[in-house]
């Protein structure tokens, strides 16, 4: 199988192939913590952080471990990565370990990081693996600070609240309020407020890959009339 290049890698992880908008794959954490930015930074970085190991742990062993074992290797390899990102969190930011709660450790039965194993990591290079995990976790961090963004803003009229839970004491002054006086709107905070975001996320990548499918295809048509006239021309002088 022919290695995809760095810029493949990239376009997949952010845009054609993303997670959290493509895939549809962990949803879950995506869905239940995006309730805030803080929330979001944090879950992404624990994935991102889960995703980039264990693609590196999964490339090492490509060659070592028989498809008997492949994958239950993989999923201790995972967990063991879930276990180190907990007790950094707990070391260095254990508030937000403590709202985060059950869905940190259920990092390890998420599909994107599983899936990534299997399909790219287990059969690539160190290094292509890594960065592959890289860009996979950014297009899904990207997706739940959105997500977290405007569910916060439109939530609670105010964005980047508590986020010394993350950053520390620095950052207790980050709150921004741009809508003062604005009434809670809960819906947009819980759950189904999760969805609505998500669905216009997705409808407005559609929106955009049809857009640009229909330019490339007037491109093409357009192409052999070029040629023709060119041709045409040729053959007169």
């Amino acid at each position: 199988m022919a290695t995809a290049t760095y810029k493949e890698i990239t376009q997949l992880g952010l845009w054609k192939n993303n997670p959290a908008l493509v895939q549809l794959l962990g949803l879950c954490p995506l869905l239940a913590m995006s309730g805030s930015v803080v929330n979001s930074i944090g879950m992404g970085i624990a994935t991102t952080f889960v995703l980039v190991t264990s693609n590196i742990s999964v490339s090492l062993i490509r060659n070592i471990v028989s498809d008997a074992v492949r994958l239950p290797a993989f999923v201790m390899i995972i967990a063991a990565a879930v276990t180190a990102i907990q007790i950094l969190m707990q070391a260095f930011a254990y508030s937000l370990y403590e709202v985060l709660g059950v869905f940190l450790p259920l990092i390890t039965t998420n599909c994107v990081i599983l899936g990534r194993a299997d399909a790219f990591a287990c059969k690539n290079r160190v290094l292509p693996a890594a960065y592959d995990g890289l860009m996979m976790g950014l297009g899904f961090s990207i997706v739940m600070f959105l997500l977290g963004f405007f569910r916060e803003l439109f939530g609670t009229g105010h964005v980047f609240a508590d986020m010394q839970l993350l950053f520390g004491p620095m950052a207790e002054n980050w709150m921004m309020t741009p809508f003062p006086n604005y009434p809670q709107f809960l819906y947009i905070v819980l759950p189904p407020g999760a969805f609505i975001f998500t669905g216009f996320m997705i409808a407005l990548k559609n929106m955009i890959d049809d857009h640009y499918k229909k330019l490339e295809l007037a491109a093409k048509a357009d192409a052999p009339k070029e040629d023709r006239r060119v041709r045409v021309t040729g053959n007169v002088s």
